[in-house]
This record gives C-alpha cells, structure tokens and sequence, in this order.
C-alpha cells in the first residue's frame, strides 16, 4: 500500500516541490496551507507522516502538532526556517518526532522520511511471543506500537515507543544520551543531546505515577538512561 503523507506549508512554491518528488517515490501526498485546514486534514484521514511547517496562518504549526496529539500519533515533522536551538527543542516538546530546517535538499527530507517510516512500519519476522513485552503492569504490543500500563493505554509518540522498547528490551543497560541519540535519532540526526533529554522527561510523564521518583526509567547520574522494574 501506498504511504499517504500531509504537506503543510503556506509556501505554495515549497508544497509543490515536495509533492512532486514524493509523488516520484510513489506515495499519496495530501496538502495544506494553513493551520485550521491541516487540523482538519489530520482529523478527517489516516496518515503515515505529516511535515508541518512551524509559521503558518491561522494556527501556528506548533499549535497544530500540540492539537494532534491529542488523538494521534502519526509522526510528525516541522519544517522550520529557524535555526536556533530553542525553537528545535520546542518543537519536540510539542510532540514533534524530527524537523529540518530550511533552505532544505530535498533530497535530505525524501530520507529522513523514509528512515522515519523504516523505523515505525512494524517487523513480522519475529514470533508472536516476541512481540510482546511485559514488565511489571506495563505491556508493550510492538507490533502495534501500543503501551499500556495496569490496562490503561498510554499515548506515545514515535519516538517516545522508539526510546521506551529499546531501554525496556534491554532492562539495566545503561545508554549515554549520546548512544540514544545515534540509536534512535540516526547518526545523521543534526539535532543535540537536549533532544534526548526533553523525550525521557515527556515518557516518563506519561508512564510515570510519579515522574520524579520514576519506577521504569532511571537516570544513572553521569551517565545515562536505563530501564529497571
């Protein structure tokens, strides 16, 4: 089947380019050109990624990313003519899962893309059994990228599943913030350990009872991250 991905930009110039070469790589590509119109977009359809750009009319993108998070966990991208740091790591704090930073190549967003889908199209090689980890009350369906603890589902993003599966798939292994990053980011992500840190704050929000005395993410001081329950 075909990826289906939403172009959000107000840039009509920008939108059409990576329609087009997308549409080359054989994927449905749906546009929009505001905020309220990729909002209602998201809501209306099943996609595989969407790339939000962060200045929009009507809603910002950040506002949009907050906003589908609420009832989805497609993985999002902002597109952001600013270079600075802070709007890089606001942005994945709105639940953002990647960004790029223009002037782009496109041919740079085509593969960021593609790694991205690479990572969130489940693998059906394993067995069943394998499929599912349990620790403690809390279950982790790999193959449908859900987490629930005491049978209450909790609503990650990509890369929130992405950091939570390898830490618990690994119990006691600790991983530098710079390990995480290469692992799940990719060596090529541009992006600092600030990412990292911003993502294990906002799982351990969700999972957490009590985010500051965490019962499965730890932080070995100096060090890094690890799973224990």
């Amino acid at each position: 089947m075909a990826k289906r991905v939403l172009v959000v930009d107000d840039e009509k110039l920008i939108v059409k380019g990576i329609r087009f070469s997308l549409e080359q790589d054989g994927m449905e590509i749906d546009c929009a050109y505001d905020g309220e119109e990729a909002l209602e977009k998201a809501k209306a359809n099943e996609y595989d990624m969407i790339l939000l750009d962060i200045m929009l009319p009507k809603l910002t993108g950040l506002e949009v990313c907050q906003q589908i998070r609420e009832f989805s966990n497609v993985p999002i991208v902002m597109l952001t003519a600013k270079g600075e740091d802070m709007d890089k790591i606001l942005g994945l704090e709105y639940g953002a899962d990647d960004y790029i930073t223009k002037p782009f190549n496109i041919l740079e967003v085509k593969a960021r893309i593609k790694a991205i889908m690479r990572r969130t199209t489940p693998k059906k090689t394993e067995s069943a059994d394998s499929r599912i980890l349990e620790a403690g009350d809390m279950r982790i369906d790999r193959d449908n990228r859900r987490v629930t603890i005491a049978g209450k589902e909790i609503n990650l993003t990509a890369r929130e599943f992405e950091v939570l599966e390898l830490l618990v798939l690994n119990p006691n292994k600790v991983y530098s913030r710079e390990n995480l990053l290469k692992i799940v980011w990719g060596a090529d992500y541009p992006g600092d350990v600030r990412t990292v840190d911003v993502h294990i704050r906002r799982l351990r929000e969700k999972i957490e009872t009590s985010p500051s005395e965490p019962r499965y993410v730890h932080t070995k001081w100096g060090v890094g991250y690890y799973f224990k329950h």
